[in-house]
Formats: structure tokens, sequence, C-alpha cells
């Protein structure tokens, strides 16, 4: 993370940007050795080894290995279904930004979760989706209520209930 691995010969601070749909960090320096924007994630350079090996020492130490914490961030990302963080050079700063885009819609995540699971409540959903408010949720499920794709489950009431995925209709056939 640029937090640890900052060129501190650049005489100022990190900065810490929240958007609505991003944070971005941007560190002063720019990347080091044969690091570039393409390859920052398939190769490690150490700017400040002294920094890296004292911070590993600690129990819980926020690095665990070198070049881990953009790898940790990229992977989070995708494990949250969320577009990856990118890497840029901006001046005399490294800007990583972390954005906060959904792969897919709130629809699509509850669909692809019910594809293995037999049914999905209100708090797994807002999990899966990064949707805050029950009731926004309840709108999403809606939606695809709407679309017949799923159901509530009849005998699950209150603080239990939980929806399915619709069964698809079977007709029987008629030999004519």
């Amino acid at each position: 993370m640029p937090l640890i691995h900052r060129d501190y010969s650049v005489s100022d601070d990190i900065q810490i940007i929240i958007f609505q749909d991003r944070i971005e960090v941007r560190s002063p320096g720019r990347l080091p050795g044969f690091v570039t924007v393409h390859n920052f994630l398939d190769v490690r350079y150490s700017r400040n080894s002294k920094i890296v090996r004292t911070l590993a020492k600690y129990k819980d130490a926020p690095n665990k290995d070198l070049g881990e914490g953009l790898n940790t961030a990229f992977e989070k990302m995708k494990e949250w279904k969320l577009k990856s963080p990118t890497l840029r050079e901006d001046g005399n700063y490294v800007v990583v930004t972390i954005p906060h885009t959904p792969l897919a819609t709130p629809e699509e995540l509850v669909l692809e979760f019910l594809e293995t699971h037999p049914e999905i409540r209100n708090r797994q959903a807002r999990e899966i989706t990064g949707i805050r408010s029950e009731n926004q949720m309840k709108e999403v499920f809606y939606r695809l209520k709407v679309k017949n794709l799923i159901e509530l489950i009849p005998e699950r009431k209150g603080n239990a209930a939980a929806w399915r995925l619709v069964k698809p209709s079977i007709s029987p056939d008629v030999d004519s």
C-alpha cells in the first residue's frame, strides 16, 4: 500500500480522497525501479526495505509479504464483486483509485446467488450487493418478482422472510 511504501524523499502528505463512487489514494513520488502501471501486480520492488522488514516483525503485521497490499486489494474487490482498483502516475504522485462500482446489477447478483443457494434473505442480499437499506433491497426483490424470476417463500414471514427462484412450470404433453 502506498502508505507503507511511499517515497519519503518527497516532502508531501499522502492524500486519501473519498468520493461517493470511489476512493483515491494519492501517494507522493513515482513508481519505484522497474515497476510500471502495467506490471505492478506481477513484480516486487521494495523502495523502503527497512520499513518493510520492521513492520513484518509485528504480530499482526500490515504487510505479510512484499507487494502484498495491492494484490490483496484486487482480490477483495473481486470477492466483493466490485470493479478492480486502477493505478496511474499523475505528475509526481502515484494514484490508486478504488471504485465502488459493482460488476453486476443487484438483480444479477441475487439471481447468481440463488443459482447455488435454495433461498436468500434480505440481510444476505444486502451483503452481496452492497445495498445498505432493507427497503432498497426489498425493491430489488419486488422487481425480480414482477419479472416472475423469484417468489417469496410463503411459510417464511417477518424477520425470517426469504426469497427463492420461481420453479419453471411444467406443461403436460398433449398428444393430439
